[in-house]
């Protein structure tokens, strides 16, 4: 399974082998400055072939994690955490562990949220009643 496989369904793109920031920032829906962001935060490793980055599968695969570890509410460094597991070497699967212990976490923490969501929208349906009722003079 590769690094997409664990975290996110990206297919794989047997057609090329490698990817320009125009077709990764295309692909996914990002700007040119992002992918350069998540560079600078050592989260992609893109070659060089002067100024023109070049990006591995790898690279794509990574920034599904990214993306997908955004989405989903986990901050840079836990996506970092999770990502960097792919080459300790055990068959990913402390990555496996890691990734699956953060996201149930992370849904206990969304549902939580989520329960507070609906006891403030019970709480103003409520008041917005109460206010809606006409004054008994």
């Amino acid at each position: 399974m590769s690094v997409a496989g664990v975290f996110d369904s990206l297919p794989p793109r047997a057609d090329r082998t490698h990817f320009t920031i125009t077709d990764l920032a295309l692909e996914f829906g990002v700007t040119p400055r992002a992918l350069r962001f998540y560079e600078d935060e050592g989260l992609i490793a893109p070659d060089r072939r002067g100024t023109a980055r070049i990006y591995s599968h790898r690279d794509r695969a990574r920034l599904a994690w990214i993306l997908r570890g955004k989405r989903v509410g986990f901050s840079l460094a836990e996506i970092r955490e999770m990502i960097d597991l792919y080459d300790i070497g055990d068959g990913r699967n402390t990555q496996r562990s890691v990734t699956i212990a953060r996201c149930r976490s992370r849904i206990d923490a969304l549902n939580a949220q989520k329960r507070d969501i609906d006891d403030a929208i019970a709480e103003l349906d409520e008041f917005v009643a109460l206010l809606e009722q006409p004054d008994k003079d």
